[in-house]
């Protein structure tokens, strides 16, 4: 069932253990402080307010969704990812934040089907999604966005830079070191094979670029076409 399995290790789920010890931070990429904030003053510069709809698109354990849970107004935070177990350690997460009042709404799925929460959104976000997916998953993903979004909705999305497409050497990404690579996670990509996608899947995008990610990933943005 899952498209990821083989991709990436996102798809293994983590036991009791591992979430009650809180590896669920080290496991979406640790800096759970620092990325948690970077993306949520990034979502407040880019206009998100309390009375907005925001979809957190592999939201993981809620790194960042803590921020938007306690910002939005309540039931106003949507939040989907593949994997079960980071969705259960969110949970503990916003009931030890004493979040629950907002009830946030969570839930599982592999194949990028917002359409099941059955709702238009003002804004979608994706913090170290592409970063983890080849092209045809991200137009998968891209082609679900157009139909969810708002007709003035933004969706935000961060990837690893490449200087040309189809760049078949690894590129260390500084800051952070990470290491890159052509045809297997953590991917990169160049901004003309991000922008072709987009097109193919019905988006306009737009090069945000630097937003001083601590790792080096650049944020692109994509909206409905007029």
């Amino acid at each position: 069932m899952h498209n990821m399995k083989g991709i990436n290790s996102y798809y293994r789920e983590l036991t009791e253990d591992d979430i009650n010890n809180r590896a669920h931070r080290a496991f979406v990429g640790g800096m759970w402080e620092e990325i948690g904030k970077l993306q949520f003053d990034f979502m407040l510069k880019s206009g998100l307010q309390p009375e907005h709809k925001l979809l957190d698109l592999g939201c993981g354990c809620l790194r960042g969704g803590l921020h938007f849970i306690n910002y939005l107004e309540e039931q106003h935070y949507y939040g989907l990812d593949i994997n079960n177990s980071l969705i259960n350690a969110g949970k503990i997460e916003i009931q030890e934040a004493g979040l629950t009042h907002k009830s946030p709404n969570l839930l599982v799925d592999d194949s990028f089907l917002i359409e099941r929460f059955g709702q238009k959104f003002d804004f979608m976000i994706s913090i170290s999604l592409f970063t983890h997916l080849p092209l045809e998953l991200i137009h998968k993903c891209l082609s679900e966005v157009r139909k969810n979004l708002k007709p003035d909705g933004i969706y935000y999305a961060t990837f690893f830079l490449a200087p040309a497409s189809s760049h078949t050497e690894d590129i260390r990404q500084e800051p952070g070191g990470i290491v890159t690579k052509y045809n297997s996670d953590p991917f990169h990509y160049s901004v003309d094979e991000i922008a072709s996608v987009a097109e193919s899947a019905g988006l306009n995008f737009t090069m945000y670029g630097d937003w001083q990610h601590p790792r080096n990933q650049k944020m692109a943005s994509f909206r409905l076409r007029n």
